[in-house]
């Protein structure tokens, strides 16, 4: 299941089989949105489904396999629901009939380890109320909200999304600016994007766009280049607060700007509201330490079409042989797709920018490697290195 391909907080519901996952997000929605039975075992797979929760954001919410499901067969379906918690902001966990034990204590310590926040609703309430001291046991253990709840009265529907509101991370309803601690009102911000074959076809990638609008929230002045144009700009006698270019043109802008113009990329400044940036800081120089027969991990978090010019796919590991002198290997993962082998196979790990995942699911995605002890850079970051300019590209943010 490819997962994280939408920038909108993602809500996981989890559970055993037959306790009423699929019902509780059809009456949560108020459509028949996913397949319910009484069966067990009717969803097999994790299933994304987007809503509108008012007051809150557009979320996603993913129905996922009973956590109890049983044979060989349930045992994948079980490790593929397992798997979604790397990429959710909030998880529900759903139990009835008073039942609490080892399976929801499974996945109850899978959040904890990723720090995700959580709630627990007592589902089909109607049939076995949830029983007190089962409620205060779970509140006082876990600190989280516990709700009793039936599918056949929508009468605390709005109690569960204003639980939703209430443990949500600020990350997941607010998008902190991108540059307002850098730049001032009226401020010239300038911005190279250059045109080529990686961009698409009568617009702008989505990092150029979210810096745009940033610029625009900030009442300064964005001009917008070319990266041929860069040196006439400068004839021009206009002296920007900031140049933000695109990293595969650093080598050729970097004797362009003024060494007094502060210089970065859209991908750092990506990496900067989103990314692990304090590691990949710290292992953006390991690149100097590659050795022949190294393995690098290229994380990329969305699919595109791939062309010679591909930024991750051919500039990046090009630049890096080229850089290094060493005969290094790449494994190239698309979206939130599972990562091959061992982590700690890999000697390093590049993340591309993250403008189609949340915070979250980046930060998820990189922990395996950061816990591992494994240096961890980011597309931007990278290029700044190869070219040589790697402390002045990410000089500002310090």
């Amino acid at each position: 299941m490819k997962q994280g391909k939408d920038n909108k907080p993602h809500i996981g519901i989890y559970g055993r089989r037959n306790v009423g996952k699929s019902s509780l997000i059809n009456c949560l929605s108020g459509q028949n949105i996913s397949i319910v039975s009484d069966l067990k075992g009717t969803t097999t797979d994790p299933v994304k489904r987007s809503f509108e929760i008012l007051g809150y954001a557009p979320v996603i919410f993913i129905d996922t396999a009973g956590i109890d499901d049983e044979g060989e067969t349930g045992q994948l379906r079980i490790q593929r629901s397992l798997e979604t918690i790397n990429i959710i902001d909030i998880a529900i966990v759903v139990i009835s009939n008073n039942e609490f034990g080892e399976y929801e204590r499974k996945i109850i310590d899978r959040l904890k380890e990723l720090k995700t926040v959580f709630f627990i609703i007592h589902n089909k309430s109607d049939i076995t109320p949830l029983d007190s001291n089962l409620k205060s046991d779970l509140e006082n253990e876990f600190n989280v909200p516990v709700i009793d709840f039936t599918t056949s009265n929508r009468d605390n529907v709005q109690l569960v999304f204003d639980t939703i509101k209430q443990i949500a991370p600020e990350s997941t309803w607010t998008f902190g600016s991108l540059l307002g601690d850098i730049i001032n009102v009226n401020d010239i911000v300038l911005l190279i994007t250059p045109i080529d074959s990686e961009a698409p076809q009568g617009r702008m990638i989505l990092p150029q766009v979210q810096v745009l609008r940033d610029c625009l929230d900030n009442h300064s002045m964005a001009i917008v280049i070319q990266d041929t144009e860069v040196e006439e700009f400068f004839r021009r006698g206009i002296k920007p607060r900031l140049a933000i270019t695109d990293s595969q043109v650093f080598h050729k802008v970097k004797s362009l700007i003024p060494s007094d113009v502060p210089l970065t990329s859209f991908s750092i400044v990506l990496a900067r509201s989103k990314g692990d940036f304090a590691n990949y800081l710290k292992g953006t120089p390991h690149i100097s330490e590659l050795k022949d027969g190294d393995k690098i991990l290229m994380l990329e978090s969305c699919s595109h079409h791939v062309s010679c010019e591909d930024i991750g796919r051919f500039k990046i590991p090009n630049g890096l042989r080229k850089f290094t002198g060493k005969d290094l290997s790449f494994t190239f993962v698309a979206g939130l797709d599972e990562i091959p082998n061992k982590i700690t196979e890999y000697a390093m790990v590049i993340q591309c920018g993250g403008c189609m995942v949340t915070r979250k699911q980046l930060m998820n995605r990189l922990k395996p490697a950061v816990d591992a002890g494994i240096p961890i850079s980011n597309y931007g970051m990278t290029l700044a290195y190869l070219s040589g300019i790697f402390d002045k590209a990410v000089e500002i943010f310090r």
